[in-house]
């Protein structure tokens, strides 16, 4: 009966962890860095959590940085799901091929995938696989992605008229291509995935890194992802946590201790 107790308390204590960890890192919310999606539908401002996701916020700048989402193109939207991209882009000649992917990142569970969040794609499976697709929720899918595969990582918010962008994109028919092309939005379905017939992400730009943009922001807490314990946190965050945990387990350990009459 005390094993179970203590099961029992550890799984609340860490839940409580993780939940603090995230809500103490709200305050930095206000050094969220903007980029500016760029399409050929129009522009998508996004704010991306850097102090509380910092790994997936770290990866995709990098991405940013090196160019690497120049001419892709937007290979995937389900409307009232999502739309994704970040895997494909149009070469000079203007064939499609595969963005090169910058090693995994760890997977960040912690807020959830409601609509106008923006989130990292991965492999099923593998809750850390996550490297260049990124998608954006068109609607409220916490019930299915906060806990499908670990957790798909919210990393950002969209603004209000990016999300406008968002809604024509999929608004467009798609069409099949194959593979990963499986709903792919396009101008004409009687035409193949040229530059012209789909829609096409010209650039993603950096443009401002320190505003207080994000502090109002209204952000849901991810409470059904299964792998809490591989999310990143700051190193005072993280120091803050660990203090806690001890203090938990010496309370834990000494309420097993028989009492002395």
């Amino acid at each position: 009966m005390i094993a179970s107790r203590i099961k029992h308390l550890v799984s609340t204590t860490t839940l409580a962890i993780t939940t603090f960890l995230a809500l103490a890192s709200f305050s930095n919310l206000a050094n969220a860095t903007i980029v500016q999606i760029q399409t050929s539908k129009g522009n998508v401002e996004v704010n991306l959590f850097d102090e509380t996701t910092p790994k997936t916020v770290e990866n995709f700048l990098n991405y940013i940085n090196d160019n690497a989402y120049d001419d892709t193109i937007v290979h995937r939207s389900i409307a009232g799901f999502i739309t994704q991209s970040g895997g494909y882009h149009f070469n000079p000649e203007d064939e499609i091929v595969e963005v090169t992917e910058k090693p995994t990142v760890v997977n960040e569970p912690i807020y959830s995938n409601i609509r106008g969040t923006i989130a990292m794609a991965k492999l099923g499976g593998n809750p850390n696989s996550a490297t260049s697709q990124w998608f954006i929720n068109l609607a409220d899918n916490s019930a299915n992605l906060d806990s499908q595969n670990g957790g798909f990582t919210v990393f950002g918010q969209v603004s209000e008229a990016g999300m406008l962008v968002m809604d024509s994109i999929a608004a467009l028919p798609t069409k099949y291509f194959g593979g990963a092309f499986t709903d792919t939005p396009v101008e004409d379905t009687s035409f193949n995935r040229t530059r012209e017939n789909t829609v096409v992400i010209d650039s993603i730009a950096i443009t401002d890194t320190a505003v207080d943009s994000a502090a109002n922001l209204e952000l849901e807490l991810n409470t059904r992802a299964s792998n809490t314990g591989q999310i990143a946190s700051s190193t005072s965050a993280g120091s803050i946590g660990i203090s806690l945990l001890l203090i938990l387990i010496l309370i834990l350990r000494a309420g097993t201790r028989p009492s002395r009459l």
